[in-house]
């Protein structure tokens, strides 16, 4: 059962039509019948076999089960997989290095980074440590792969000349908060993820009218990030409550993502010459707070803390508003 939402835009005064579709059922069985090198990008977040509950549903198997559920759909993944296309995927500590040898010795695919989510609140503990990250590991199916560094910078903390202005590296440990349950965002979701974090893996790892597959859509995270970003996504879903409920989210007026990287609205420090700190703050929303209308006030702030209120400022702080 497939159910199609196109996103229509102009682009050059001709129309461009991106898709997002959801597909109802189990992703091994329907990987099974996707063209090989089809999709550019694979982002991947299956059950971690952690016993949860997804509504008709448990990720309930034993461990030799869970590795031949992996390898299957890795498999299948592989196959359709773009030649410089790029996997990322989602995994818990039991079984990631499990996922990590069959992504690389098995399917033959190239590691390029272990991701760590961190995040400021999650499952207490009163022996032990409280876990407060997840871990995602990127493969790319070749040496020439797709990767767009000037999408995904973050503000320097220090101005120099000799830095690059358009930001640094974010680096391979990425702070976005859970999507909180007071957030209008929230789906009825028990591991729904946070845009923000989609985000920089999408802008990161296609290009605008590609197509990015979640074998595992659940809430319809990916899909609503591809919806804004221009991007194809195709979902698949094996419960049809979570289907309905990403068509709702496809359906519904877009206000910003509802997470962000705490960096993007940092100022850099020593932006002490007048015509270097007017042409930054001129690029400052395009560069990092596209989407992110959330924390544009957050960013005027800190720029009036840092370099005062004074008329000149203010000039330089309308730049914000275009």
């Amino acid at each position: 059962m497939i159910s199609g939402l196109p996103w229509r835009t102009r682009t050059n005064g001709l129309k461009k039509m991106f898709e997002q579709r959801v597909i109802l059922g189990d992703a091994n069985e329907i990987l099974a019948d996707f063209a090989s090198e089809s999709v550019d990008l694979i982002i991947a977040d299956p059950p971690y076999n952690l016993g949860k509950n997804y509504g008709n549903n448990h990720d309930v198997k034993s461990f030799d089960e869970y590795l031949k559920f992996s390898r299957k759909w890795l498999g299948s993944a592989h196959r359709i997989l773009k030649a410089n296309g790029t996997i990322y995927v989602f995994m818990g500590f039991r079984f990631i290095s499990y996922l990590y040898d069959i992504l690389e010795r098995e399917m033959g695919m190239f590691f390029n980074s272990w991701i760590v989510w961190h995040y400021t609140q999650g499952m207490g503990k009163k022996r032990g440590f409280s876990p407060r990250h997840d871990d995602i590991l990127m493969f790319t199916k070749s040496k020439d792969f797709v990767f767009n560094l000037d999408s995904i910078r973050v503000p320097q903390k220090y101005y120099r000349e000799r830095n690059n202005m358009r930001g640094a590296n974010p680096g391979d440990v990425w702070e976005f908060s859970h999507v909180h349950y007071c957030n209008e965002n929230r789906e009825d979701h028990p591991t729904q993820k946070p845009e923000g974090l989609i985000e920089r893996m999408i802008l990161a790892s296609s290009d605008e009218g590609l197509t990015v597959l979640d074998p595992f859509s659940g809430s319809g995270t990916t899909l609503r990030v591809c919806q804004q970003l221009k991007r194809n996504a195709i979902g698949i879903e094996i419960n049809p409550d979570y289907v309905s409920m990403s068509k709702a989210r496809l359906s519904r007026c877009f206000n910003g993502f509802d997470s962000v990287d705490p960096r993007v609205s940092r100022v850099p420090l020593d932006l002490n010459s007048g015509g270097a700190r007017k042409e930054y703050l001129k690029k400052h929303k395009e560069w990092f707070l596209t989407n992110h209308e959330n924390v544009v006030e957050e960013f005027r702030g800190e720029v009036t803390r840092l370099y005062g209120d004074n008329e000149i400022e203010h000039e330089q702080l309308a730049l914000l508003e275009t």
